[in-house]
């Protein structure tokens, strides 16, 4: 037994040996490994991030922000190098590009022109297109009314904000015809901390230093109000527009169509639309569009005791080759109550004369309420003549007024030359008003001893195909002397019967022997 025991011993010293000695030879193993390995230093290693890009670039999505769109954003971001910056930029600015086929961008130059203007009058502590105010205005451009109290104080409540005297702080109250397809958008900033920066209202009471209903200040709306403008469903819609981008220029390229305009048979407007064409020069025409709204159509609303219906007009002419020119304008009406009662066949008149080139051309309008909404689209092709050099006439126009006027600018609605000439769309004239005929001869020939148009005018009034009256045309006193004529009657429509008639203009050149026969129709009633 004992030489069992010490057997056993030995045996277990040796099995301890030699696992030490294995252990040893793995650890030297291991540390010879760790000398042959590099040295890694976690300080060394390169790390994944994206570089920034340039200052210039980072200010441009500054400048952008109120107007890019979340889906543009979302690209931009994704964008790896500084020429996919540019190109990026490139086509922002071109999708917003009216005229995609000339050099300038109006779009861009007009924005930039509002970041800096925000910039000077909007600037309180931080830059002014970062304002409340400078947001909307970069987004939409200047207002078309503004109201100002630069120091708040005492202020008589409106009788759709409950009537009353209150203290304001100071405030600000913009109003847009359009925006984004509603007629009609009124906005409220108000500069609680008297620092100048204007924030815009959730309601008409948050103006108030102490609103005699506290909780009308904290809620969207304003329920005192028989407005539906006023409604707080209303006015959250309206953040949630303004808190969007503006649509670019493929919205001013759908005038009159999309989600953007009602639907005419819902809310419709009784309008018209005439074109006009006189020679301007040898390859431009004097385009005068003509729109006229029936009032009776209008919402008269009482704006400071005076009854006002407010019409906005935007259109878009656009030609064969995509070339587009786009316009807006608003047009106001005023009315007493007894006139009010009777506008059954007053009208609304309106007129933007363009230079075209002759060719074919597109016209697209919106004619639009800005208190009601109610609208009409009208869309019409048309061609621009050449007049060239042979006889010619402009276009023959049936005024309901027709008169000389002073030192008025070219520019100003209805004025040709020195006469006022308001077409009649309807060509229908009570009994007992005069029948404006206006219109312009071009290329006659001149009689080289008198150096005055040798040409023969005469108005005939023809009814049922026969001819009733006949008047010539006398040149005395004439102040033309070139190759541009102007006729200009009045024709007293009190000797006629009520009915259809038709004034045939003949007009021969005696130099040349040619003729022209431009006539027009129109009707008398009691």
């Amino acid at each position: 037994m004992p030489v069992l025991q010490t057997g056993g011993l030995m045996f277990s010293f040796r099995l301890l040996f030699g696992l030490a000695i294995v252990a040893i030879l793995i650890s030297s193993g291991a540390t010879l490994a760790q000398k042959n390995l590099p040295i890694s230093d976690p300080s060394t290693k390169p790390r994944k991030i994206k570089p920034e890009p340039p200052k210039a670039f980072k200010q441009w999505l500054e400048d952008v922000g109120p107007i890019i769109r979340p889906e543009e954003l979302d690209a931009w971001n994704k964008l790896q190098t500084d020429a996919e910056r540019e190109h990026f930029i490139d086509g922002f600015w071109q999708l917003r590009d009216p005229s995609p086929d000339t050099v300038e961008n109006e779009y861009r130059e007009g924005y930039y022109e509002r970041v800096a203007y925000a910039n000077e009058h909007f600037t309180s502590g931080k830059p002014g297109y970062k304002t409340d105010r400078g947001r909307i205005y970069l987004k939409y451009g200047k207002p078309d009314d503004v109201e100002s109290h630069p120091s708040g104080g005492p202020y008589n409540r409106e009788s759709y904000e409950g009537g009353g005297s209150t203290t304001t702080y100071p405030f600000e109250r913009w109003f847009y015809r359009h925006i984004r397809g509603r007629a009609g958008a009124e906005l409220e900033f108000i500069d609680p901390t008297g620092t100048g920066e204007y924030r815009l209202a959730r309601n008409p009471f948050q103006k108030e230093v102490t609103p005699a209903d506290p909780l009308l200040a904290h809620g969207f709306g304003n329920p005192l109000s028989s407005r539906a403008q006023d409604s707080a469903f209303e006015w959250l819609d309206l953040w949630r527009i303004l808190d969007s981008p503006p649509p670019g220029a493929e919205y001013a390229r759908a005038i009159g169509t999309g989600s953007n305009t009602p639907a005419l048979e819902d809310n419709p407007l009784n309008s018209s639309v005439q074109l006009s064409y006189f020679k301007q020069s040898d390859d431009r025409v004097i385009v005068a569009f003509t729109v006229q709204t029936d009032k009776k159509d209008l919402v008269f609303p009482d704006i400071g005791g005076v009854h006002t219906a407010r019409v906005n007009i935007s259109g878009r002419i656009t030609s064969l080759t995509g070339r587009s020119f786009y316009f807006e304008d608003a047009v106001s009406a005023t009315a007493t109550r007894e006139e009010l009662v009777d506008n059954k066949d007053r009208k609304l008149a309106y007129q933007k004369a363009v230079p075209l080139a002759p060719g074919r051309y597109k016209v697209d309008l919106l004619v639009r309420d800005v208190t009601s909404g109610a609208a009409s689209q009208l869309h019409d092709g048309f061609e621009v003549p050449k007049f060239g050099t042979a006889l010619a006439s402009s276009s023959l126009v049936l005024a309901s007024t027709l008169e000389t006027v002073g030192d008025v600018p070219a520019s100003h609605q209805f004025i040709i030359g020195d006469k006022k000439v308001i077409p009649n769309l309807s060509a229908t004239y009570r009994q007992g008003a005069t029948v404006g005929i206006y219109l312009q001869i071009y290329n006659a020939g001149i009689d080289q001893t008198t150096l005055r148009p040798s040409v023969d005018v005469e108005y005939a009034l023809m009814q049922d195909g026969k001819e009733i009256g006949k008047q010539v045309e006398d040149w005395q006193g004439n102040g033309d002397t070139g190759p541009r004529l102007t006729l200009s009657r009045l024709l007293d429509s009190g000797k006629l019967a009520p009915g259809e008639y038709e004034v045939v203009i003949r007009i021969r050149d005696r130099v040349t022997g040619q003729m022209l026969t431009p006539s027009a129709k129109f009707t008398v009633v009691r």
